[in-house]
């Protein structure tokens, strides 16, 4: 406890905070390289058509899992030993998929890619612990900007490096990098070292109780996966009709997805705001966006040069509103309590990762059976879903805190 109370509150140095961002990009892009690799991949392991939808999908998986069973040992566990293990796992897992036989292989180390890469969510409340009262909201904005930059650079960097190297020197690449910041983060980050009040077992049946005792954990986490599955219904159909529509080629949507990285900004922005109390307006704001850049492209269709220059408008907007929500939303559940923060983190994450793969899974559907028109329309329902339920919000966060203070929420 000694040193957690060292730490907490002190302010975060600009060189920290900077590593942290970095480290937090370069560490989630591994579950977006290959998104846009599916089709050399598939071709490579021998994988199906039919098939191929296994790649993403294990890698969703295998992140989830992490966040509801690795992530939670952060409030046990010395942090920075956790993160240098969770980072030799990923190591490990990207040299299998570079040089992977076949698909079962390939898919074993997409899994393992996913579970490895949670060690993002344990960072970005690290960051947390790092900083002071005063400066939460900036310093979770700015570790937050670095991973949405990783999340929108990974599908354009991935299909930048196939076209030159192939799609094993993506992951090659990556292993080195990720490599290169474990040794870099074991000896710069200082420890964090819990006062574990559980033990493991009594840890995971705990994650039920807080999600049950603290209601603005919920809605957050509701909040954040409507919005999460509007952005993930959009960036899964949006390469189809730029296909479709505008006889786009692969480099032509990976500069489409470059648009989106400008969405980036909102999220230190929303931070400095949180910090002096505009949360509320705030997040009616991000979903009031989100409806309005669904609506943009529903009402101007066609493949016009007008048309084409509003869809990159909606990206930036709906990026914008997703990424500063997401800021929001974090900012919010780790003003709780330091105890449990790693546990909130991860049934935050995990929840709104399953609206994000609802919203996938609808993007497909809905485009094969409506096209565009039928998918925006779906779009624009996300959002307002998420807004009619913030309006019903009361103040819960003054209760919240107090009952984990309480430590009921253990």
């Amino acid at each position: 406890m000694q040193t957690n109370q060292v730490i907490e509150g002190k302010h975060i140095s600009s060189w920290i905070m900077f590593l942290l961002a970095s480290a937090c990009g370069l560490i989630v892009a591994n579950l977006y390289y290959a998104q846009t690799l599916v089709g050399p991949i598939s071709a490579s392991t021998g994988l199906s058509s039919a098939a191929a939808g296994l790649i993403v999908t294990l890698t969703q998986i295998g992140y989830v899992a992490g966040l509801l069973f690795i992530v939670p040992l952060s409030d046990i566990i010395e942090n920075r030993r956790l993160v240098a293990v969770s980072l030799i796992v990923v190591v490990g897992a990207l040299l299998a998929a570079t040089f992977a036989p076949n698909a079962p292989f390939f898919l074993t180390a997409s899994l393992f890619i996913g579970l490895g890469s949670v060690v993002t969510q344990i960072l970005v409340p690290y960051a947390a612990h790092l900083s002071s009262e005063e400066q939460r909201g900036r310093v979770v904005g700015n570790v937050m900007s670095g991973l949405l930059l990783g999340i929108m650079f990974a599908r354009p960097v991935a299909s930048f490096i196939t076209s030159i190297w192939g799609w094993q020197a993506v992951f090659a690449l990556s292993a080195i990098v990720i490599a290169l910041l474990m040794v870099l983060l074991s000896r710069i980050l200082p420890e964090r070292r819990p006062s574990p009040t559980l033990n493991y077992g009594k840890l995971i049946v705990s994650l039920g109780a807080l999600l049950k005792q603290t209601p603005i954990l919920r809605r957050r986490a509701i909040y954040q996966a409507c919005l999460f599955g509007a952005f993930s219904l959009f960036w899964t159909v949006v390469p189809l009709r730029l296909a479709d529509d505008f006889g786009m080629s692969q480099q032509g949507i990976a500069l489409f997805a470059l648009a989106g990285v400008g969405g980036a900004i909102a999220a230190p922005i929303a931070g400095r705001l949180a910090d002096k109390g505009w949360t509320g307006f705030l997040t009616g704001l991000a979903m009031i966006i989100a409806t309005l850049s669904f609506l943009l492209a529903y009402l101007f269709q066609g493949n016009s040069t007008t048309a084409l220059a509003l869809l990159i408008l909606a990206a930036i907007m709906l990026d914008a509103a997703v990424s500063g929500n997401l800021v929001l939303g974090q900012r919010a559940i780790y003003s709780l309590g330091s105890e449990a923060r790693g546990r909130l983190n991860g049934l935050f994450m995990s929840i709104f990762f399953i609206g994000g793969a609802i919203g996938s899974s609808l993007g497909g559907w809905s485009y094969a059976h409506g096209g565009w028109s039928f998918t925006s329309l779906i779009g624009v329902v996300m959002p307002i879903l998420a807004l009619l339920y913030f309006l019903t919000e009361k103040r819960t966060l003054a209760k919240d805190v107090e009952t984990l203070a309480d430590g009921s929420g253990q």
